[in-house]
């Protein structure tokens, strides 16, 4: 089993990620931990095979941590902006996948990254097509962060309008906030609650059905 730690400061986020790894044949969850510290700890008294790693983190920046932390790592974060990216990457993240993503899309990083494991764990001399190999098996299934028939830009908008808002909203008042159709809005918030990005709930009127509402817990 590949032992997983995750590290996200949101303590109801954290356990929507340990839901998704426990999902995916040959994983399992090792431990949680909500700060740097915490972070830094737990790979010293657990000895992770891998850390999930949140940029975003109350003592300390993720990516501040991740030079230090002695397992294989997979940055999850909400943060979009190119210097992030490129500072995990010359850290030594071996992915990165941008909040908020669905069950598929981590299961798919998380079984690449065994097929890599299994890969390179040979004593054998390395020639240049096994070097390359290694490297396609991390992201042969790397797939765009929405899920198909959907825009990023959108996605991202209606994320921060949830995020934003300080209360929850239901998908017309999303849609009447963005200028979009309701049922656009409703596809959109369904492929946030099915990512762990949102929290969906029941708001009861005075009279007739209850109506969907949603609610931001993504970081």
């Amino acid at each position: 089993m590949i032992r997983t730690l995750i590290v996200d400061d949101d303590f109801r986020v954290a356990g929507v990620h340990a839901g998704f790894v426990a999902e995916v044949p040959g994983f399992t969850v090792a431990g949680i931990a909500h700060t740097a510290a915490e972070a830094r700890a737990r790979v010293r008294e657990l000895t992770p095979d891998l850390v999930l790693l949140d940029v975003y983190l109350p003592d300390e920046p993720g990516l501040a941590v991740l030079p230090d932390l002695a397992a294989d790592t997979i940055v999850l974060s909400a943060a979009t902006d190119a210097a992030s990216i490129t500072a995990a990457i010359r850290a030594g993240a071996l992915n990165y996948l941008i909040k908020p993503f669905t069950t598929r899309q981590l299961a798919e990083r998380l079984t690449a990254y065994a097929r890599f494991r299994t890969q390179v764990a040979t004593d054998r001399p390395f020639t240049q097509d096994d070097v390359d190999r290694a490297y396609r098996a991390l992201h042969d299934q790397d797939r765009a962060t929405t899920p198909k028939g959907q825009s990023s830009t959108t996605a991202r908008l209606v994320s921060e309008q949830l995020r934003t808002s300080g209360a929850p909203l239901s998908a017309a008042e999303v849609a009447g906030e963005l200028g979009m159709a309701r049922a656009t809005a409703q596809r959109y918030l369904t492929a946030l609650a099915d990512s762990g990005a949102v929290e969906m709930r029941l708001r009861y009127g005075a009279t007739g059905r209850p109506e969907h509402e949603y609610v931001w817990i993504g970081s």
